[in-house]
């Protein structure tokens, strides 16, 4: 992690779960870290977790990235604010409890997509353009879902799936736009099974289902992260010891 030592990172839905540790773990890691969330006050609240000088470097900004315009000020604030974005954890996202086929529910399924596939092209967009305006060899890193390589057979998770099998694409088309460009910016989707956070709270899984937690996802980003300039990880897929899906 040297490299980055006190460059940008940007992480999407970092108020709870996932982003959180995110966050915390790359400023710990000696980044400047930029935590976006709808609920600032709670990006702002993990300060009082960290060691006093990586608490200097958590910055927190408020933003919807289902919202273009929300998204275009973030990424010039954080121009105008740090210089640009070296490092980009789209790691926001949604769920909607509500069968596929149930009439009346295309406002869920809206959400869900322009959270967990426009919003994350978006911030991936002005991420990019910042990392090129700089010469910058930068990384983007999407945390997707188990459920992006197995559809399990578990009801009402309506498009949930489907917006991660979209991920799926996106990194690949990402990665590939980037080579053909002869960028040497690197992508990387990361696939956790369970994991122990607000985002599961209501599924009805079972309550012996193996889970892992947000800190084992956050220590796969670090490591992807560590890679030398020549190592691209494309894809990594995280399951709990047990898990059946």
């Amino acid at each position: 992690m040297e490299r980055w030592n006190g460059r940008v990172a940007v992480v999407t839905g970092a108020s709870s779960g996932i982003g959180a540790a995110i966050a915390k773990d790359l400023a710990k890691a000696g980044m400047i870290t930029v935590g976006l969330a709808r609920r600032v006050e709670r990006v702002e609240e993990l300060r009082k977790d960290l060691p006093e000088d990586a608490a200097k470097r958590l910055h927190a900004i408020k933003c919807d990235v289902s919202i273009e315009a929300d998204v275009d000020a973030v990424f010039k604030s954080i121009e105008e604010k740090f210089g640009g974005c070296d490092v980009l954890v789209n790691n926001a996202g949604i769920v909607r409890m509500v069968n596929l086929l149930d009439v009346g529910n295309s406002s869920d399924i809206k959400a869900v997509l322009d959270t967990n596939i426009t919003g994350l092209v978006l911030c991936s967009q002005r991420a990019y353009q910042s990392m090129v305006k700089r010469s910058v060899d930068g990384h983007i890193v999407h945390i997707s879902s188990i459920v992006a390589h197995q559809v399990p057979g578990h009801p009402k998770l309506n498009v949930y799936p489907a917006s991660k099998h979209a991920v799926k694409a996106i990194t690949e088309t990402m990665r590939q736009e980037m080579r053909d460009a002869g960028k040497m910016i690197k992508v990387t989707s990361i696939s956790p099974g369970g994991v122990r956070t607000e985002i599961l709270e209501g599924v009805g899984l079972p309550k012996d289902m193996p889970m892992l937690e947000p800190h084992d996802i956050s220590e796969a980003v670090l490591y992807t992260l560590s890679t030398p300039p020549r190592v691209q990880v494309h894809e990594i897929i995280i399951k709990p010891v047990g898990e059946r899906v």
